[in-house]
C-alpha cells in the first residue's frame, strides 16, 4: 500500500515535467530542422549553456538579484498600502461604492501607460521602477482585499455579533481572516503583475542593470542565446514567487473552505 501511495506521489510530482519537456523537444526539433533561422532561434543546449554561464561567470546573476531586490520592494511598499486601505474599503460597501470608479479605472489602465508621469515625478532611477510597479500591484491587491472583506459569510459576522464581540473584534476576528484567501489571490497576482512591470521598466528607463536590461542589450548586441537565457531566467524567477506564494498561502490559510 504505502508502495502505491509512493508512487502516486512521485506521478503527481512528475505531472509539471511533462509540459516543460515537450517545450524543450519542439523547440530543439525546430532548431533543429530549421524552421527558423537558427541566428534566431538558437538550440535549448545553447540557451542553457549561455544560461549557466551567465549565472556562474558572467554578470545575468547580477541582474537577476536586483529585478528580485527592486520587485520584492515593490511588493512590500504595494502590500503595505493596499491591505489595509482594502480592508477599510471593504468594512463598509458604501465607501467602496464611493471610490470604485477610480480603483476599476486605474486598475484597468497599462502600468506602462502611467511612465512617463512616474518619471516627471521621480526622475529615472530606481525609485521610478518600484513605484510604478508598486502602483500596479497596490490596486490589484486592493480589489482583491476589498472583495474578500465584503464577501465574508454573513453566517460568522452575525454569530459574532450575537456574541457580543465589538466592532473592532469582527473586522480582525472574522472579517480579516474571512479575506485572505481573497487576499493571497490578490498578493499571487500583484507579485506577478509587479515583476512584469519592473522588467518592462528595465527595459526602457534608463537602467543598468536587472533582467529587463540583460533582455533588451543581448537583442541589440544580437547575442540570441543570452538574450533567451535571460527571457528564461525572468520566466523562472515569475514561476517561482508565484509557487512560493502559494506554499505560503497553504500554510496560512489552510483552513480556506471549512
Amino acid at each position: 500500500m504505502r508502495r502505491v501511495f509512493a508512487r502516486d506521489a512521485l506521478a503527481q510530482a512528475l505531472l509539471p515535467c511533462i509540459g516543460v519537456v515537450l517545450l524543450l523537444a519542439l523547440w530543439y526539433l525546430a532548431s533543429y530542422v530549421r524552421v527558423v533561422d537558427p541566428v534566431l532561434l538558437p538550440s535549448p543546449v545553447a540557451m542553457m549553456t549561455a544560461l549557466w554561464r551567465g549565472m556562474t561567470a558572467g554578470s545575468l546573476a547580477h541582474d537577476f538579484l536586483r529585478t528580485v531586490e527592486r520587485t520584492t520592494v515593490a511588493m512590500l511598499v504595494a502590500a503595505v498600502i493596499a491591505v489595509p486601505l482594502g480592508i477599510l474599503l471593504g468594512s463598509s460597501e458604501r465607501l467602496y461604492r464611493s471610490v470604485e470608479f477610480v480603483i476599476d479605472f486605474f486598475r484597468s489602465t497599462p502600468a506602462s501607460a502611467v511612465f512617463p508621469l512616474f518619471l516627471v515625478i521621480f526622475g529615472v532611477g530606481d525609485k521610478t521602477k518600484i513605484y510604478v510597479a508598486s502602483f500596479g500591484a497596490s490596486l490589484v491587491i486592493l480589489f482583491n482585499v476589498a472583495y474578500g472583506v465584503m464577501n465574508a459569510r454573513k453566517t460568522r459576522l452575525l454569530a459574532a455579533k450575537v456574541m457580543g464581540a465589538s466592532r473592532l473584534r469582527v473586522l480582525t476576528d472574522v472579517m480579516l481572516m474571512e479575506s485572505l484567501p481573497q487576499t493571497f489571490v490578490g498578493l499571487r497576482n500583484g507579485v506577478s503583475l509587479a515583476l512584469v512591470i519592473v522588467v518592462v521598466a528595465e527595459m526602457f528607463i534608463g537602467s543598468v542593470d536587472g533582467l529587463g536590461h540583460a533582455v533588451f542589450d543581448a537583442q541589440q548586441m544580437f547575442e540570441m542565446p543570452d538574450m533567451y537565457a535571460s527571457i528564461f531566467a525572468a520566466g523562472a524567477l515569475g514561476y517561482g514567487l508565484n509557487l512560493l506564494f502559494l506554499l505560503v498561502e497553504k500554510r496560512v490559510v489552510h483552513w480556506s473552505g471549512k
